[in-house]
């Protein structure tokens, strides 16, 4: 059976301060450096046997992260894991769209990547990584929105009303060519911050 555990990237100033980000490139901030800490020291008590990373920095300081922890296993950047592309929104907070479009914004043609790309690129990517890592567990360090494009496609029964949170992990598993989902936006790691 194989396992897939989506990671979130790490929280970065514009994620603090509710701007878009999409394809822009934002590194982490030190806080999602730390969150990242965290998390590979979660991982590194689990089996993992690669890391695919999204080339967008903020991913892959966050794999960077765990791959220090857990310096065995290789690293791989792949672009098709990328963050959707926000277009005309990227670097914007929600009241400066409201002041700048309106409350119909999202219905405007401001240059969002759409769905199908996302969906075409996030299957070829998880197709390919299952074939090529059979019975193996493969670690996805990408964004929010990519991901839940790719969990609605994978497995649309899961609850995803809550947001997906920074340095979450889904898991997710493939058997007999059916996915299923073990794992939800899980942040238990993060608690160790909180008891500091």
């Amino acid at each position: 059976m194989t396992k897939i555990g989506l990671v979130r990237h790490g929280i970065t100033a514009w994620n603090k301060e509710g701007r878009a980000q999409g394809s822009s490139d934002i590194p982490l901030h030190e806080e999602g450096l730390a969150e990242a800490g965290l998390l590979a020291e979660r991982l590194s008590a689990e089996n993992w046997d690669v890391i695919y990373s999204s080339n967008l920095l903020r991913a892959l300081q966050t794999a960077e992260v765990i791959k220090e922890k857990i310096s065995h296993i290789p690293l791989q950047l792949d672009p098709r894991i990328r963050e959707v592309g926000g277009g005309l929104i990227e670097g914007t907070t929600e009241a400066e769209r409201l002041e700048k479009w309106g409350s119909g914004w999202r219905e405007l043609d401001l240059g969002f990547e759409p769905a199908e790309s996302v969906i075409y690129r996030g299957m070829a990517f998880i197709q390919e990584i299952a074939a090529k890592h059979p019975g193996e567990n493969v670690l996805v360090v990408s964004h929010g929105s990519f991901i839940r494009h790719l969990l609605k496609e994978l497995v649309p029964h899961i609850d995803m009303s809550d947001h997906l949170k920074n340095t979450s992990i889904t898991k997710l598993f493939i058997k007999e060519s059916q996915w299923g989902c073990e794992l939800y936006n899980c942040t238990n790691h993060l608690k160790k911050k909180q008891l500091k």
